[in-house]
C-alpha cells in the first residue's frame, strides 16, 4: 500500500518533501510523533497538509505523564541533549511502521543545504543512553516504543529497509518551499528552524543559555554556504538573544512539577555529558566494518556513521 515512511512534523522540510513524495509519485505514509508538545500551528499544518495530499498518517502517540517523566528526567540530568526520548521514539515510531505495512524506506526532510550538520562532540545520544538517564532520574516505567535497543537497530538495519534522504538531490530553498505550502494548503510558518513543537523551542534555548551551544551558527551556516543568506543577515540571527516566550516555560516548570527555584538549580547546576552515563559507543565503534557496509548500502546515512563509529 506505500512505497516510504515520510518523518512528518507539519515543519517546512518535511511538509514539503510529503508534497514532492506525491507528485514524484509514490504512495507515502506520513509517521508523526505525538509526544504532546505540538504547537497549534504544527498541528493545524499537519492536517492541512494531509487532507490535501490524501495522505495516511500514522500517528505515534506517547502517554503525556509518562513521556513528560521521560523529558524531566534529562532534564534533571544535567546533560544537553534534553530532547532525546524523542528523537528515539521517532525512529523506533517509523522502523515499526515500516514493519506494520511492508514498506522498505524511510525518508525525512533533513537538508544539508538549510540544516547542516552538528558538529562532533555537540550532542549525542542512542537507546541506552535514554534508558539510563531515565532509569536514574525518572519516576515511571516507560513504553516499549521509547526503548531502542542496539540489537534492535541492528534488526532493523539488516532488515533491508534503507534510509534515503531524498532533500540531498534538490536545489532546495527553504523560503521558496514556504510561500509554497502557504500559498497551495494554507500552511503556515511557525518562527523557526524546528520551532514547530514547544519543547524543542526550550531544548534549543537551553542549550544556548546553559551550555552556550547555539544552534542558529549551523543553520546560518548551512544557508551562508547555499547562497540562501548573506553574512550580514546570518551574524544578525546568531549574535542576537535568544528569546523564548515565557509561555513555554511555564508550561515546563507546571507539567514537570518544578518551581522557580527548581528550575534556577537546574539551569545553574553543573553542566553534565553523555560520558557520565551508559551508551553504545563501544558497540558502535565494534561494529564499524558493519556499520560503514550498512552506510554504504544505504541502509544508514552517512551522518550516522561519521558521529557514531
Amino acid at each position: 500500500k506505500y512505497d516510504c515512511v515520510v518523518g512528518f512534523s507539519g515543519g517546512c522540510d518535511s511538509s514539503y518533501l510529503l508534497t514532492k513524495c506525491v507528485e514524484w509519485g509514490l504512495r507515502p505514509l506520513a509517521v508523526q510523533l505525538d509526544n504532546n508538545w505540538n504547537t497549534k500551528i504544527a498541528e493545524s499544518n499537519i492536517k492541512k497538509v494531509i487532507k490535501k495530499l490524501g495522505v495516511d498518517l500514522y500517528r505515534v502517540t506517547a502517554n503525556k505523564k509518562e513521556f513528560d517523566d521521560m523529558l524531566r528526567a534529562f532534564l534533571l540530568s544535567g546533560v544537553p541533549e534534553i530532547d532525546a526520548p524523542s528523537d528515539v521514539a521517532l525512529t523506533v515510531g517509523m522502523y515499526q511502521a515500516c514493519d506494520k505495512f511492508g514498506i522498505k524506506y524511510i525518508v525525512n526532510g533533513h537538508s544539508f543545504r538549510t540544516e547542516g550538520f552538528f558538529p562532533l562532540g555537540w550532542f549525542y545520544f542512542d537507546g541506552k543512553y535514554v534508558m539510563d538517564v531515565v532509569k536514574r532520574f525518572g519516576t515511571m516505567k516507560h513504553p516499549s516504543f521509547t526503548h531502542l535497543t542496539f540489537w534492535r537497530f541492528l534488526k532493523w538495519s539488516l532488515s533491508g529497509i534503507k534510509r534515503p534522504r531524498l532533500m540531498y538531490y534538490l536545489d532546495y530553498n527553504k523560503e521558496e518551499a514556504k510561500e509554497f505550502l502557504k500559498k497551495e494548503y494554507g500552511w503556515e510558518w511557525y518562527g523557526g528552524h524546528h520551532h514547530e513543537n514547544k519543547y524543542t523551542i526550550f531544548h534549543h534555548w537551553y542549550n544556548w543559555k546553559k551550555f552556550g551551544i547555539d544552534q542558529r551558527l549551523v543553520e546560518a551556516s548551512a544557508m551562508m554556504r547555499s547562497k540562501l543568506m548573506t553574512r550580514k543577515d546570518a551574524e544578525y540571527l546568531v549574535y542576537n538573544d535568544y528569546f523564548i516566550d515565557v509561555k513555554i516555560l511555564k508550561e515546563m516548570r507546571r507539567r514537570f512539577g518544578l518551581t522557580k527555584e527548581d528550575f534556577y538549580n537546574i539551569m545553574h547546576s553543573p553542566k553534565n555529558s553523555v560520558k557520565n552515563f551508559k551508551t553504545y559507543h563501544f558497540y558502535f565503534k565494534l561494529f564499524k566494518p558493519f556499520f560503514w557496509l550498512m552506510y554504504k548500502t544505504g541502509r544508514l546515512p552517512r551522518s550516522f556513521y561519521k558521529k557514531y563509529c
